[in-house]
């Protein structure tokens, strides 16, 4: 039995950790370590966790030998500083994304996990999506031939744009890009496009980032003014396309004060992917692809195997540390735009 320990309270824990965890019999949750002046807007929340321990005292979780794995859903500029704390105590990490602010802060953690012989892994649970789930069973059933085009999108409609200042690449295309290399691997070149549309200078909101891989492309792609359904994947090969809607409009999800459940429901019918291909016979053949639900229980699966001895983390360094590259790559690219006024 693992005993975890998790540093945060916010949306990441409520909605995308503890629902995923909670019944399981190989990890139980001890603490929620969130710092004082956080209370408030975490204090609602509480009582719907009577399991936990609440504390404002991170000694207290790094020095109790009960707990092995310490996650960290803490604000981006701590995600590094908390890694090595954790690892220097001894205990493994789950660190949320992005996993470091640069490829170089991540070999670093890398290096200590490794002289230490712990574990560590970034929360790249997007990989375990119900949508990318389904794309990759499209892919795997070799129903598009040779893959030739994919395209990914995460829109989203808001006049003042992101967050009206915080950048989209750290936020969403960290998850993208690292869905398209977990499915493709590294790719061979890459071009990128990133502007700020809504602040000019001061981040980014819109991103078409390329990658190839021999004849392939693949793009990934975020813009702040899509009020429409814009495809989230459309993929076309050399015997058939395959597109796939957004499983909900991302402008309108609504939150509320309570314990997180989630649903193991599949996506309804207006949501799933429409496969059209050529089979043996040279019929054009259309098929309607169900989309299941998330799993990003997953993570954990990995994250425990790889605790105890009996697997490899499925986010492997290498990947983590190419993703940051391309970031740090594209957040030039946006600086370089913001220089020269366009």
């Amino acid at each position: 039995m693992i005993t975890a320990a998790y540093i945060g309270f916010g949306v990441s824990v409520r909605e995308y950790h503890l629902p995923y965890v909670e019944g399981r019999d190989d990890l139980r949750v001890k603490y929620v370590f969130r710092r004082t002046e956080d209370i408030p807007q975490f204090a609602a929340y509480e009582p719907f966790y009577p399991e936990i321990r609440f504390t404002t005292d991170l000694d207290q979780v790094l020095s109790d030998p009960e707990v092995d794995l310490v996650v960290v859903n803490a604000p981006d500029a701590f995600h590094v500083p908390y890694a090595k704390q954790i690892l220097q105590a001894g205990k493994h990490a789950l660190v949320e994304k992005p996993f470091a602010p640069t490829a170089a802060e991540a070999r670093e953690v890398f290096a200590l996990a490794k002289e230490k012989g712990l574990i560590c892994m970034p929360n790249q649970n997007r990989r375990f999506d119900a949508d990318f789930l389904a794309v990759k069973d499209v892919l795997n059933s070799g129903k598009l031939g040779q893959l030739v085009r994919l395209e990914s999108h995460y829109d989203y409609y808001r006049p003042g744009g992101w967050y009206d200042h915080l950048g989209t690449l750290y936020n969403l295309a960290v998850h993208t890009i690292d869905q398209v290399i977990s499915l493709l691997g590294m790719p061979d070149r890459t071009h990128f496009d990133v502007r700020s549309i809504h602040h000019p200078g001061v981040g980014d909101d819109y991103y078409d980032l390329e990658f190839w891989y021999g004849n392939c492309k693949a793009s990934v792609n975020t813009s702040m003014c899509v009020l429409i359904d814009y495809p989230r994947f459309t993929l076309h090969g050399t015997r058939g396309s395959f597109t796939l809607p957004p499983v909900i409009h991302n402008s309108g999800k609504k939150k509320v004060v309570g314990r997180h459940t989630i649903s193991t429901a599949p996506a309804p019918e207006d949501r799933w992917g429409t496969l059209v291909y050529m089979n043996d016979a040279g019929e054009k053949v259309t098929e309607r692809v169900p989309v299941g639900c998330a799993h990003y229980e997953r993570i954990y699966d990995s994250l425990i195997a790889a605790i105890e001895g009996r697997g490899e983390k499925c986010v492997k360094d290498e990947e983590v540390v190419r993703v940051l590259e391309i970031l740090e790559e594209a957040t030039a690219v946006a600086a370089s735009h913001g220089r020269d006024g366009v």
